[in-house]
Protein backbone atom coordinates (compact mmCIF):
# COMPACT_ATOMS: atom_id res chain seq x y z
CA UNK A 1 0.00 0.00 0.00
CA UNK A 2 2.97 2.50 0.81
CA UNK A 3 4.65 2.25 -2.23
CA UNK A 4 1.17 2.69 -4.40
CA UNK A 5 0.86 5.74 -2.45
CA UNK A 6 4.32 6.74 -3.65
CA UNK A 7 3.86 6.09 -6.86
CA UNK A 8 0.61 8.12 -6.84
CA UNK A 9 2.51 11.01 -5.62
CA UNK A 10 4.97 11.16 -7.85
CA UNK A 11 2.44 10.65 -10.87
CA UNK A 12 0.40 13.66 -9.39
CA UNK A 13 3.66 15.50 -8.91
CA UNK A 14 4.66 14.80 -12.65
CA UNK A 15 1.63 15.90 -14.17
CA UNK A 16 1.71 19.22 -11.68
CA UNK A 17 4.94 19.55 -13.35
CA UNK A 18 4.22 19.08 -16.91
CA UNK A 19 0.94 20.93 -16.50
CA UNK A 20 3.16 23.79 -15.56
CA UNK A 21 4.86 24.21 -18.60
CA UNK A 22 1.53 24.88 -20.80
CA UNK A 23 0.34 22.92 -23.20
CA UNK A 24 1.20 25.04 -25.88
CA UNK A 25 4.69 25.05 -24.86
CA UNK A 26 5.27 21.35 -24.70
CA UNK A 27 3.01 20.91 -28.19
CA UNK A 28 4.66 24.04 -30.22
CA UNK A 29 8.21 24.74 -29.06
CA UNK A 30 8.66 26.61 -32.86
CA UNK A 31 5.62 28.89 -31.98
CA UNK A 32 8.09 30.63 -29.58
CA UNK A 33 8.01 34.42 -29.90
CA UNK A 34 5.02 34.78 -31.56
CA UNK A 35 3.06 38.05 -30.52
CA UNK A 36 -0.45 38.17 -31.08
CA UNK A 37 -3.11 36.23 -33.65
CA UNK A 38 -5.65 33.61 -33.31
CA UNK A 39 -6.00 31.55 -30.26
CA UNK A 40 -5.34 27.62 -30.89
CA UNK A 41 -8.28 26.24 -29.74
CA UNK A 42 -6.99 22.85 -28.93
CA UNK A 43 -3.94 24.56 -26.60
CA UNK A 44 -6.68 27.00 -24.28
CA UNK A 45 -8.84 23.96 -24.00
CA UNK A 46 -5.78 21.85 -22.99
CA UNK A 47 -4.79 24.96 -20.60
CA UNK A 48 -8.25 25.17 -19.47
CA UNK A 49 -8.49 21.40 -18.15
CA UNK A 50 -5.58 22.64 -15.81
CA UNK A 51 -8.08 24.28 -14.38
CA UNK A 52 -9.41 20.93 -13.14
CA UNK A 53 -6.21 19.90 -11.40
CA UNK A 54 -6.54 23.45 -9.35
CA UNK A 55 -6.91 27.35 -10.02
CA UNK A 56 -2.73 27.64 -9.71
CA UNK A 57 -2.09 25.09 -12.12
CA UNK A 58 -4.30 26.59 -15.01
CA UNK A 59 -3.76 30.22 -14.34
CA UNK A 60 0.20 29.04 -14.73
CA UNK A 61 -0.38 27.28 -17.47
CA UNK A 62 -2.45 29.91 -19.50
CA UNK A 63 0.27 32.23 -18.39
CA UNK A 64 2.98 30.30 -19.57
CA UNK A 65 1.80 30.00 -23.14
CA UNK A 66 0.68 33.96 -23.35
CA UNK A 67 3.46 35.06 -22.34
CA UNK A 68 5.63 32.46 -24.83
CA UNK A 69 3.25 33.32 -27.62
CA UNK A 70 2.83 29.46 -27.82
CA UNK A 71 -1.01 29.71 -27.56
CA UNK A 72 -1.12 31.52 -30.94
CA UNK A 73 -2.05 30.03 -34.43
CA UNK A 74 0.88 30.83 -36.65
CA UNK A 75 0.16 33.83 -39.12
CA UNK A 76 -0.49 32.16 -42.28
CA UNK A 77 -0.01 34.28 -46.12
CA UNK A 78 -2.86 35.18 -47.39
CA UNK A 79 -4.26 34.49 -50.84
CA UNK A 80 -4.60 38.12 -52.45
CA UNK A 81 -1.79 39.92 -50.88
CA UNK A 82 0.40 39.75 -53.49
CA UNK A 83 2.12 42.91 -54.59
CA UNK A 84 2.76 43.24 -57.96
CA UNK A 85 5.82 45.72 -57.63
CA UNK A 86 7.89 42.79 -55.65
CA UNK A 87 7.69 40.16 -57.95
CA UNK A 88 10.89 38.73 -59.57
CA UNK A 89 11.32 37.41 -62.49
CA UNK A 90 13.75 34.27 -62.79
CA UNK A 91 14.18 33.76 -66.33
CA UNK A 92 15.44 30.07 -67.49
CA UNK A 93 15.24 27.79 -70.97
CA UNK A 94 12.24 25.42 -70.54
CA UNK A 95 13.23 23.47 -73.04
CA UNK A 96 16.52 22.63 -71.38
CA UNK A 97 15.12 22.35 -67.30
CA UNK A 98 13.38 19.32 -65.81
CA UNK A 99 11.14 19.81 -62.96
CA UNK A 100 14.18 18.62 -60.34
CA UNK A 101 16.01 21.56 -61.68
CA UNK A 102 13.20 24.21 -61.19
CA UNK A 103 12.56 22.88 -57.82
CA UNK A 104 16.19 23.52 -57.42
CA UNK A 105 15.62 27.34 -59.05
CA UNK A 106 12.73 28.27 -56.67
CA UNK A 107 14.64 26.82 -53.65
CA UNK A 108 17.48 29.15 -54.44
CA UNK A 109 15.94 32.41 -55.27
CA UNK A 110 13.14 32.32 -52.57
CA UNK A 111 14.33 29.67 -49.50
CA UNK A 112 11.38 27.90 -49.97
CA UNK A 113 11.33 23.78 -50.33
CA UNK A 114 8.69 22.86 -53.43
CA UNK A 115 8.38 19.18 -54.54
CA UNK A 116 5.88 19.12 -57.43
CA UNK A 117 4.59 16.03 -56.52
CA UNK A 118 2.80 17.27 -53.83
CA UNK A 119 -0.86 17.24 -54.26
CA UNK A 120 -1.31 20.55 -53.33
CA UNK A 121 0.78 21.91 -55.58
CA UNK A 122 -0.83 23.04 -59.24
CA UNK A 123 1.47 23.86 -62.34
CA UNK A 124 0.96 26.45 -64.69
CA UNK A 125 2.07 27.26 -68.10
CA UNK A 126 2.27 31.09 -68.23
CA UNK A 127 2.77 33.59 -70.98
CA UNK A 128 2.79 36.94 -69.10
CA UNK A 129 2.42 38.81 -65.94
CA UNK A 130 -1.45 39.32 -67.05
CA UNK A 131 -1.78 35.19 -66.92
CA UNK A 132 -0.33 35.27 -63.79
CA UNK A 133 -2.68 37.64 -62.41
CA UNK A 134 -5.43 35.66 -63.91
CA UNK A 135 -4.61 32.62 -62.31
CA UNK A 136 -4.15 33.96 -58.81
CA UNK A 137 -7.70 35.34 -59.18
CA UNK A 138 -8.88 31.75 -59.78
CA UNK A 139 -7.38 30.30 -56.69
CA UNK A 140 -9.91 30.00 -53.86
CA UNK A 141 -9.72 31.52 -50.41
CA UNK A 142 -10.47 28.34 -48.87
CA UNK A 143 -7.42 26.53 -50.64
CA UNK A 144 -5.26 28.45 -47.69
CA UNK A 145 -2.64 25.67 -47.96
CA UNK A 146 -2.37 24.96 -51.78
CA UNK A 147 0.65 26.49 -53.51
CA UNK A 148 1.03 27.78 -57.01
CA UNK A 149 4.02 27.69 -59.04
CA UNK A 150 4.48 29.84 -62.18
CA UNK A 151 6.26 28.49 -65.24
Amino acid sequence: MKTLTNALRILICAVLTLQLMGCGTLMYPERRGQRGGSLDAGVAILDGIGLLFGIIPGVIAFAVDFSNGTIYLPERTRVGSLDIKNIKEVKFDPKHTSLASIERIIKNETGCEVRFGQDNIKLSKLKSIKDMMMQFTKVQPNNQNDRLALL
